[in-house]
């Protein structure tokens, strides 16, 4: 995963808390993912302002956690993307340019 990439939720989905998470609905997959809190929490604060790096160490003080768990949130975040929960939130650059 790039560290710098910028996540960000992507559109369409229907996000529906539980006691231990989320709920998330893509209808354009007809897809349903049951997040915890933890991978919850990263939806929540990937707004596309935050380099994936940062994460961690946000998580940690958000969770009260003594280390950022940063394999387990690069993990969550792979995982996340590879099933268009989290989009990049960089923009892309134009064809033919350096």
């Amino acid at each position: 995963m790039d560290p710098k990439m910028r996540p960000r939720l992507a559109a369409g989905l229907e996000i529906s808390p539980t006691e231990d998470g989320y709920v998330v609905y893509q209808p354009d997959r007809d897809r349903l993912h049951y997040l915890n809190v933890s991978a919850a929490v990263l939806l929540e604060v990937c707004d596309g302002t935050l380099c994936a790096d940062e994460l961690p160490a946000l998580l940690a003080g958000i969770c009260g956690l003594p280390e950022p768990p940063t394999g387990d949130v690069e993990s969550c975040l792979e995982t996340m993307v590879g099933e268009g929960l989290l989009r990049d939130a960089r923009p892309v650059p134009a064809a033919g340019r350096d």
